[in-house]
């Protein structure tokens, strides 16, 4: 757990970095650089997890801590690191050619810290835990994402993802775009209530 968390925070203060080194070459403020940084599905995933890691080994009893050992919670935050994964390696592996400290970061946000969280999830949550009820409040962060990216977008001139860019592809494809996502969100979160309903139930 704490290396997981260790490789996340990483990754994330590496990336914030780099995305700073950027300013001189998009012409972007620093505000709007920043803002951007925090725009990215895929920074705010691994942020998940890197908080739910670090406040769940050092303050479990906290109020804090306590909510990220939840089994709910835990699960939807491996459902959204999966779906960076998936998505990422893809639909969008390709588009950029990232090389060097650009390369190892890129790479630790989009496939270690997915796969190592996912395996995490998968070894040590607790079985027989979730309810299909537990689904409907794990889409409420990626619908909000994508309503935020789309209302964002044309006032910043800039999207996150290519398929959210309602400017070159239009509304129409875009909606069908973030149909397509919300529908990996629902299968994967549905895939996931079921493994834990059909193992063993643990010991806590």
């Amino acid at each position: 757990m704490a290396v997981v968390a260790i490789i996340a925070w990483t990754a994330l203060i590496l990336q914030f970095y780099l995305i700073l080194q950027t300013t001189g070459t998009t012409g972007f403020s620093i505000l709007k650089t920043v803002t951007n940084f925090f725009s990215y599905f895929t920074i705010l995933s691994n942020l998940l997890v890197a908080v739910c890691l670090t406040t769940s080994l050092l303050s479990p009893t906290s109020g804090v801590g306590s909510f990220f050992l939840k089994v709910c919670v835990q699960t939807a935050i491996a459902v959204y690191i999966f779906i960076v994964g998936l998505v990422y390696n893809t639909v969008l592996r390709g588009i950029t050619n990232p090389t060097g400290l650009d390369w190892i970061v890129d790479n630790l946000l989009h496939v270690v810290v997915p796969v190592l969280y996912v395996l995490y999830w998968f070894i040590f949550t607790p079985k027989k835990i979730l309810q299909w009820k537990n689904l409907a409040p794990w889409l409420i962060f990626p619908a909000v994402y994508l309503l935020y990216s789309l209302l964002r977008g044309p006032m910043a001139d800039w999207y996150p993802y290519p398929f959210l860019h309602a400017g070159k592809f239009g509304y129409g494809q875009v909606a069908i775009n973030s149909v397509l996502v919300l529908l990996a969100f629902l299968l994967v979160g549905l895939g996931a209530i079921a493994w834990n309903r059909q193992g063993k139930a643990a010991e806590r």
